[in-house]
């Protein structure tokens, strides 16, 4: 009888801690919202990471991920949306800018938000207050759509007896006409004659390049995007080949050989986006996590392109270089 009550009581004991995890809640789910792909942005994905592990979360441990990608076809991002709301994720993290972002907005007014974008959230229909959003949205803006004129500026002073300037935009972005209008006036202010084509897939690359050699430009300016940012080495080869001086939003392009960059650090934005994720699952309040606003605009030089195209940049144009790359 004893030898039988002991196979009993060791039996419920080996039980116990199964059922116990048996009974465990599900992890909490981030769902990642991106117009790209996991190749294309898996700095992105870093970045947010490395904020959730500053609040305390890591996948697998006290976190699930969710995952849906766009393959730079911005129309796709509504349903892919939809599919993260049908998947009750905790959280959807935007990390394709301001398109990705009103799509999330638009798929609900219950699941919690965290943006990335480049433009102003509150003109963007995203939010109505940056210190205290009333909403189910908030995250970061880095400005970086919003140097549009800056950024020619800076090209323009560059390349100062430029015949025309190409300008690069992804007609898929809800930002590019903003942008465009913006160079225009800019242009005009200075009397700088621009020509301005599209691309929004791989594949566009090079027809953009190939007519804007056509009629002539003699510089360009990539205006920010998420598709656009995510092809920095293809474009930096691609201003390479035909002798382009260029300006890009971010530092990776000059680091990829580019000419110039000016804008601010996305990586940094994102993990702020991520460190916000964080708090949300901790049970903070939307109102209580106001717009943070990426203020630190770096430019960036590349003095070996400017060698190797023959340039002399003004030197009053490197000494305001936050970096210069020799």
């Amino acid at each position: 009888m004893e030898r039988r009550r002991f196979i009993t009581l060791l039996g419920a004991t080996v039980a116990w801690p199964l059922a116990a995890r048996a009974q465990q809640p599900p992890l909490p789910v981030v769902g990642f919202l991106g117009t790209g792909s996991p190749r294309s942005d898996a700095y992105r994905v870093t970045a947010v990471r490395q904020g959730l592990m500053e609040s305390g979360y890591v996948e697998g441990q006290n976190v699930a991920f969710e995952y849906r990608w766009a393959e730079d076809q911005y129309g796709r991002l509504p349903a892919l949306a939809a599919e993260l709301v049908k998947r009750e994720v905790a959280v959807i993290v935007a990390i394709g800018g301001t398109t990705s972002a009103v799509a999330a907005k638009s798929a609900t007014t219950t699941i919690p938000i965290v943006f990335e974008i480049g433009s102003d959230p509150v003109t963007s229909g995203l939010v109505n207050s940056l210190n205290r959003p009333d909403g189910n949205v908030t995250g970061v803006a880095s400005w970086i759509g919003t140097l549009a004129a800056k950024q020619f500026e800076i090209l323009h002073e560059t390349i100062s007896k430029s015949a025309l300037i190409g300008i690069i935009v992804n007609p898929d972005n809800r930002d590019a006409d903003n942008v465009a209008n913006s160079v225009r006036a800019a242009a005009k202010s200075v009397g700088q004659k621009i020509a301005i084509v599209q691309a929004g897939k791989e594949s566009e690359l090079e027809t953009a390049f190939a007519a804007l050699a056509q009629q002539g430009a003699d510089a360009l300016m990539i205006s920010a995007d998420p598709f656009l940012n995510n092809e920095c080495d293809k474009l930096a080869k691609l201003a390479a080949r035909q002798k382009l001086p260029a300006i890009h939003s971010l530092g990776e392009y000059t680091a990829a050989g580019g000419l110039m960059s000016y804008g601010a650090s996305i990586t940094d934005a994102l993990r702020i986006a991520g460190h916000y994720a964080g708090q949300i699952l901790k049970g903070e309040k939307i109102a209580d996590l106001p717009v943070q606003q990426s203020v630190k605009i770096e430019l960036t030089i590349n003095l070996k392109t400017a060698k190797a195209l023959g340039l002399a940049v003004p030197a009053q144009i490197v000494a305001r270089a936050d970096e210069v790359i020799e």
